[in-house]
């Protein structure tokens, strides 16, 4: 599991987020946590072109913030945020 920190932009209101990258995703779950200050926020999970798509909200965070946050973290795997699944099947 890998994490990264990304801040995203709004209003001239920075939000800062921690992502948390579950490599090993099976599909039954989400790929991608994201907290704010600790706290779990939302999830995205992939589809098979690689575009991010939010699997759970809990924090009630922005909808445009949360496409932002989806954008970034799609443009931190530029080699697709797939390869791992892609590389488990035969």
């Amino acid at each position: 599991m890998d994490n990264f920190p990304l801040t995203v932009s709004k209003d001239k209101e920075l939000h800062h987020f921690e992502v948390s990258e579950h490599p090993h995703h099976s599909g039954e779950g989400c790929k991608f946590r994201v907290y704010e200050a600790g706290v779990f926020v939302a999830s995205f999970e992939p589809d098979s072109n690689d575009f991010l798509h939010i699997c759970q909200n809990p924090g009630n965070v922005d909808e445009e913030v949360l496409c932002l946050l989806a954008d970034g973290i799609e443009t931190h795997h530029p080699q697709g945020i797939n390869d791992n699944i892609k590389k488990l099947k035969p």
